[in-house]
């Protein structure tokens, strides 16, 4: 997946948080944005890269995510990857 494609389900998986209010809070506080910074931090690919880090936390919140968006489960780990601290670490 392409950096701009990643930026883009980043963008949706925020627009789906903010409309689901208790998870919205959730990712506030544990985040530590605020609402209205919201504008600012969506354009930065690490704020989208934890974003879908903080989705992708529950399988049912992945899945509620994809079916609203009308894309593949796996589309948000891929998209992760794409952005910026997404990447494997390999150990050995």
């Amino acid at each position: 997946m392409r950096r701009d494609q990643a930026e883009t389900v980043g963008l949706q998986a925020l627009a789906w948080l903010a409309g689901e209010d208790e998870l919205f809070g959730a990712f506030l506080g544990g985040s530590g944005a605020a609402a209205a910074d919201l504008a600012e931090a969506a354009q930065r690919p690490e704020f989208l890269g934890a974003v879908l880090d903080f989705v992708m936390q529950d399988d049912a919140w992945v899945m509620a995510f994809c079916d609203g968006a009308k894309l593949p489960y796996t589309v948000p780990m891929q998209a992760r990857a794409a952005l910026p601290g997404g990447q494997s670490v390999h150990w050995t």
